[in-house]
């Protein structure tokens, strides 16, 4: 398999893949080694705080415990980057299915040998729109040599026939075979879903244009953004997102900024708009606003004494039009996520009322929406 591999993508075996065969229950144990419970562990709970404020999932979510279930789920096998190692889950029937996760997980190790999948992983911000592309690039890439196996296993080329890409890049959507997956929020499932399928995509298109070449090239320079890899145009340009930040807490609490901490910070890319405003929007009206995205950032607060959370996000897209869309869908967003919504004042340019978590400012300014939400 992985010489294969090798013939299709050009890189050498440097060393042989060490492998282990593991029980259900000892990949159990590992997932609650590997995944911190939330209600212990601060970047955890910054992260479900944050899912919550944005309203991509329900408050009474648990991100550990359900991040645990979901890839308990899914894993037939998998690669552990920083030991190096293969492992098989003992519980997954033998034939295609094994095979099938065998090579994509050698796919890891292939690369790995090439560039430390750790420290590439790990370049840009751990709560980026960067590092979800820089996932789509691991694990679609993997995804899409192990469909280019296939097909030459089967005395094709080694590549993914163009009128089966469509088709492979969707079969997992809405699988009912998956309980925790079919049942968890949009944003999770689309989350699990979108390195495997748009990385595969993406990957597609930089093999078309440059060969054999693409499979250096996605380290090498590695996308930017969710947003070049859902649209790979824009990795080739060289489109990277705008540089811009959200209302500071001394223009948010003025003389209280001092009571309140910084919880968490990060990127809100395409990717996330888009599933955004599926949710509370819907399919038909999500992706064409999405596209116009052209940076987004989010800080996350929390009162030190009444642990309360104020959202500060800021998004910027390619025209006031863009701009003035996304204003008034997202006030559609507010009035989605919070069980009771009332508007205090309204103006072309602003709109401030009290929602579920408290006192909320939209605005837009040129090609830039400013929202906070939760003061108190």
């Amino acid at each position: 398999m992985v010489a294969a591999l090798a013939d299709i993508t050009g890189w050498p075996v440097k060393k042989k893949i060490p492998s282990e065969i593991l029980s259900k229950s000892k990949f159990q144990r590992y997932l609650s080694l590997h995944i911190k419970d939330g209600s212990h562990d601060k970047e955890t709970r910054a992260e479900e705080l944050a899912l919550k404020m944005f309203g991509l999932v329900p408050q009474d979510f648990n991100l550990a415990r359900e991040t645990e279930d979901l890839l308990g789920e899914q894993a037939a096998a998998f690669y552990d980057y920083k030991k190096k190692r293969l492992y098989i889950i003992d519980s997954t029937p033998a034939g295609e299915e094994q095979q099938m996760a065998l090579v994509h997980e050698l796919a890891h190790a292939l690369a790995d040998q090439q560039h430390s999948l750790g420290k590439y992983l790990n370049r840009g911000s751990p709560d980026s729109d960067e590092t979800a592309a820089r996932e789509a690039v691991m694990e679609g890439q993997a995804t899409w040599l192990t469909w280019a196996y296939e097909s030459k296993r089967a005395g094709g080329k080694g590549e993914v026939p163009l009128h089966l890409l469509d088709q492979l890049t969707r079969e997992h959507d809405d699988n009912t075979e998956f309980p925790v997956l079919d049942k968890t929020p949009l944003y999770m499932r689309e989350s699990l879903l979108f390195p495997y399928n748009a990385g595969a995509r993406f990957q597609d298109a930089v093999y078309r244009k440059m060969g054999r070449e693409a499979f250096e090239e996605v380290f090498a320079r590695g996308p930017r953004s969710t947003q070049q890899i859902l649209h790979p145009a824009a990795y080739f340009d060289k489109t990277v997102p705008a540089a811009i930040e959200p209302l500071g807490l001394d223009k948010i609490a003025g003389k209280q900024a001092s009571q309140f901490h910084a919880v968490i910070e990060g990127a809100v890319g395409e990717f996330d708009h888009a599933i955004l405003l599926q949710q509370y929007i819907g399919v038909s009206e999500s992706a064409e606003p999405a596209r116009h995205w052209r940076g987004g950032w989010f800080r996350l607060y929390e009162h030190k004494k009444e642990n309360y959370p104020v959202l500060s996000y800021v998004s910027q897209w390619d025209s006031p039009q863009a701009a003035q869309t996304y204003f008034e869908l997202y006030q559609r967003v507010l009035k989605g996520k919070w069980k009771k919504m009332e508007v205090t004042s309204a103006t072309d340019s602003e709109v401030t009322g009290t929602g579920d978590s408290g006192r909320f400012t939209v605005r837009i300014s040129g090609a830039t929406v400013q929202s906070i939400e939760g003061l108190r």
